[in-house]
């Protein structure tokens, strides 16, 4: 018999809290929960967790510190981000601490159930085996998160912005929609309908960490109407 997924909720709104602990319960997995951001932090790092959703908003430890703490541990470990915050700002300070995705407060049930399943189907992907890639004069390390440059510059990746990279660079004769990268590098269902920013944000981060000018690029181009392409002369494998 296949084991049940875990996820740990982390949120001090009672009402909130015990609402996804019934709803992922029905959905069949198996489910504890944290009042605080320190007695998340403890619960995350003694557990074993398939997913964990965390408040950004949390007393003790804030969301963002909770996160960061357990990226200094493990870097695979799922973590959704619920925050009232929906600024691109903070949502760019959550995904940079190496949170999975977010889901801005009110939300509704079903899109956070479908954007859990689509983190965990992700993470059961086989890895790729391919270690290291070139881009723009930098020579990206899947397993340590970073792209090194000619210079001796050294910029640090998101595993989902490797993913990124790594879908765009083996799609390079063609734009990659939007929704495309929703469903092959987040794990979204084709035809979901979920309303989201997180591949733009991703690109704009991206392009802060690998273009000279982030303003003007030259190498994560734009595809008006269809999408994003790297610019072929720039890459190589």
């Amino acid at each position: 018999m296949e084991r049940k997924k875990r996820v740990l909720i982390v949120d001090d709104e009672e009402a909130i809290r015990k609402g996804l602990l019934d709803v992922f319960v029905f959905h069949g997995y198996e489910v504890d929960s944290a009042v605080n951001g320190r007695e998340g932090l403890e619960k995350a790092l003694t557990g074993t967790f398939d997913l964990i959703l965390l408040d950004v908003m949390l007393p003790e430890l804030d969301g963002f510190s909770v996160c960061n703490e357990i990226r200094k541990v493990t870097r695979d470990q799922p973590i959704i981000m619920l925050t009232a915050k929906s600024t691109d700002d903070d949502i760019i300070t959550g995904l940079t601490l190496g949170a999975d995705d977010y889901v801005a407060k009110p939300f509704s049930v079903r899109e956070l159930v479908l954007r859990s399943e689509a983190v965990l189907r992700r993470f059961q992907k086989p890895t790729d085996a391919q270690r290291t890639f070139t881009i723009n004069g930098f020579t990206v390390d899947t397993a340590n998160l970073s792209a090194s440059a000619s210079d001796g510059r050294t910029v640090h990746l998101t595993r989902r912005e490797i993913e990124i990279l790594q879908y765009l660079l083996a799609h390079g004769d063609r734009p990659v929609s939007r929704d495309e990268l929703l469903e092959e590098v987040w794990g979204y269902s084709r035809g979901s309908s979920i309303e989201t920013r997180t591949v733009d944000i991703h690109i704009a981060k991206l392009r802060r960490k690998i273009e000279d000018d982030p303003k003007d690029p030259k190498l994560l181009l734009t595809i008006r109407g269809e999408g994003y392409r790297l610019r072929p002369e720039n890459c190589g494998s």
